[in-house]
């Protein structure tokens, strides 16, 4: 990632949306969870659906940080 991106050029903002919408849908599937009541398959799904996109979040992240030069040196 050589070339440095301004935060309102398309990628940038493309990146915040998949963050955006993943936050969004793991926050859902704590309801989700909650809705499959004594289904311990189908919370252990929205489980692993949840913990993905929460990695998918920080790699949007880490990827936005390193666009537009706001990646951690440390």
């Amino acid at each position: 990632m050589a070339e440095h991106h301004a935060p309102t050029d398309d990628v940038v903002y493309d990146l915040v949306s998949v963050q955006y919408h993943a936050l969004n849908g793991a926050q859902l599937y704590e309801k989700f969870k909650t809705d499959a009541e004594e289904h311990d398959d189908v919370k252990a799904f929205f489980q692993q659906c949840a913990d993905d996109d929460a990695q998918r979040a920080l790699q949007c992240h880490e990827l936005i940080g390193k666009l537009t030069g706001a990646a951690r040196t440390s």
